[in-house]
């Protein structure tokens, strides 16, 4: 799948992970500098929400978004996830009133970005992250992705919501 910034395509970085994949485990900081992970079997689902930089409307709108619809939902543990800085993302939080998801840096070398393959080689954002959506099983399986086309858009919400309740064949489309 192509990826585009602002109608121009871009190269995406990193090993690719796909649907049906044990994601892999990588460890990231917390808004508190703890190291925490994602990825691989955790007991619950996991959605991994992908962004370039809490700092921009569309980033924080899908926080925001996400926040919301999560906050219903049990077992299951959202995690936004950027090269922002964790001191950033922690003041995000405590402004915006994000209180249902994790925040996690991948400024540690970008690990997550290259092991999930979202890692921005091209375009004005290059070294920062894409836009994408990951969600994963109990035992850590993706059962939904989705790399969002434009990385200036909002992803599918309510694809990678059904993901979670075992819904839809978890390719993105609207089956």
């Amino acid at each position: 799948m192509s990826v585009t910034f602002k109608g121009t395509a871009v190269e995406l970085e990193g090993n690719v992970v796909n649907v049906g994949q044990v994601a892999p485990v990588v460890e990231l900081v917390a808004k508190d500098l703890s190291t925490i992970s994602v990825g691989g079997a955790s007991g619950k689902y996991q959605v991994l929400i992908v962004v370039p930089s809490l700092d921009t409307g569309v980033c924080a709108t899908e926080a925001r978004t996400f926040n919301q619809k999560v906050a219903s939902k049990s077992n299951v543990e959202a995690t936004v996830i950027s090269l922002d800085l964790p001191f950033a993302m922690g003041r995000f939080c405590s402004t915006e009133g994000i209180e249902n998801l994790r925040v996690a840096s991948d400024f540690r070398g970008a690990k997550f970005g290259k092991e999930y393959g979202v890692l921005l080689a091209s375009s004005p954002l290059a070294g920062l992250l894409t836009r994408a959506i990951f969600v994963l099983d109990s035992n850590g399986v993706v059962v939904y992705k989705e790399l969002v086309s434009e990385i200036t858009t909002e992803p599918n919400y309510d694809a990678a919501l059904k993901a979670i309740s075992g819904g839809g064949c978890g390719c993105g489309c609207s089956h």
